[in-house]
């Protein structure tokens, strides 16, 4: 169960470490704050990893047991599947708990951390970068390129810097190194000392003016920094206290109570989701008699994933006003549920009974059918092509005597 809630977890973040990757070079962050925006995404992930992780961790075991036999034999003792999953559902509501902590308080955090940092890296307070090689604007006033930098950008070389004020004055400076350095006086201005370089003034009227120096300090200032926004701009962002008393306050606007019931009750229902994880579990962990299908390994993994995004599509819509919050979370949940029963009781009551027996035949056939298939290109060298005709139990015939014989031999 461990391990696949952090193989689960550990493929989402990867896939999302390469677009937050592109996004912080893009915008010149350092690396290091992907990471810190990686671990803020952890509690978004877990609410799905974890119902992933119990389902397959308790449909693993009973799939052992039953390829094994030991199921028949603790069947045979007088054991049933109520008693079976007595320690299962122990697990599960401690997973349970967790996940509605998770979803209901630490997730909305998070969430709001996660925006925050994009917002500074976006806006600079984050350290965006001077990108080597290339023309930066600064305040749409100041043109800055450097051809190359070392000791971790602290030394440049290569300097080259143009400057226009409201009167229509342009400096146009070139250094051959140069170095920044932080300003006590003023926090909002840094210091740019160029070294062994020229400075062109030009005006409108009149002729430019030149000058060489050894060492001269050109002060840069820095974009005013914006305030993030407070908390709550998303519902996703408060946690469960505050979604009720948002949904059932009067001075809330229509849109508002709407938006916030519909994100309580999709935290709710993927919460309360997980009590039926076990039942399904174990109603697609036994395969058929002499059988070894892992057809339910995958149909499990497909109903988890696709009840999540439908209650996502619920929550969008409800959240709209276009369908009741209750029907469109609630109401998939009923349906599942008695899915999830029928299933159940057909391999805990029905004997001989299999929750997907339509499935696993069809399965079957179309296995038998593939290897048939390749069987006959294998033999094709053996055997002329004019002795396959159309009736395929004669093809069949011909195939099981062709291998008996090559076992014989």
């Amino acid at each position: 169960m461990i391990g696949v809630f952090v193989l689960a977890a550990s493929l989402l973040l990867l896939e999302k470490m390469l677009r937050l990757f592109e996004f912080v070079s893009m915008e010149g962050g350092p690396v290091g704050v992907v990471f810190k925006m990686l671990l803020n995404l952890i509690p978004e992930y877990a609410g799905l990893a974890i119902p992933l992780g119990l389902m397959l961790g308790i449909l693993f075991a009973f799939r052992k047991l039953a390829v094994s036999s030991e199921l028949d034999v603790m069947r045979a003792v007088g054991w049933s599947y109520n008693r079976l999953l007595r320690v299962p559902y122990l697990i599960t509501i401690a997973l349970m708990v967790l996940n509605f902590a998770i979803v209901g308080f630490i997730q909305p955090q998070s969430r709001f951390a996660y925006e925050e940092m994009e917002f500074e890296l976006r806006s600079g307070a984050l350290g965006a970068s001077i990108k080597v090689g290339e023309f930066n604007s600064i305040e749409d006033r100041m043109a800055l390129r450097i051809e190359g930098s070392e000791d971790s950008g602290r030394e440049l070389r290569g300097i080259f810097a143009r400057l226009a004020d409201d009167n229509g004055q342009v400096l146009s400076i070139t250094a051959r190194e140069g170095r920044f350095l932080a300003n006590r006086e003023d926090r909002n201005t840094i210091i740019l000392r160029l070294m062994d370089g020229t400075i062109v003034h030009e005006v409108e009227k009149g002729s430019p003016r030149v000058l060489s120096f050894s060492q001269h300090d050109l002060p840069i200032d820095l974009p005013a920094l914006q305030e993030f926004r407070e908390r709550g701009e998303d519902e996703r962002e408060y946690v469960l206290p505050e979604l009720l008393e948002i949904g059932w306050s009067s001075s809330s606007t229509a849109q508002e109570r709407v938006g916030s019931l519909a994100n309580f009750n999709y935290r709710m229902v993927e919460v309360v989701m997980m009590i039926m994880l076990p039942l399904l579990a174990v109603a697609l962990a036994i395969p058929p008699k002499r059988s070894t299908s892992s057809l339910g390994v995958f149909l499990s993994i497909v109903i988890v994933v696709a009840y999540h995004k439908v209650n996502q599509y619920g929550a969008e819509v409800a959240a709209i006003g276009q369908l009741d919050p209750f029907l469109a979370l609630w109401g998939p949940f009923a349906v599942l549920a008695a899915m999830i029963g029928w299933m159940y009781y057909q391999i805990a009551y029905v004997p001989g009974g299999q929750a997907i027996g339509f499935l696993e035949t069809f399965y079957s056939k179309i296995g038998r059918a593939i290897g048939r298939l390749f069987g006959r290109e294998r033999l094709k060298g053996v055997v002329p092509e004019s002795q396959f005709g159309e009736d395929e139990e004669a093809n069949e015939a011909i195939e099981a005597a062709l291998q008996e014989a090559r076992g014989a031999a």
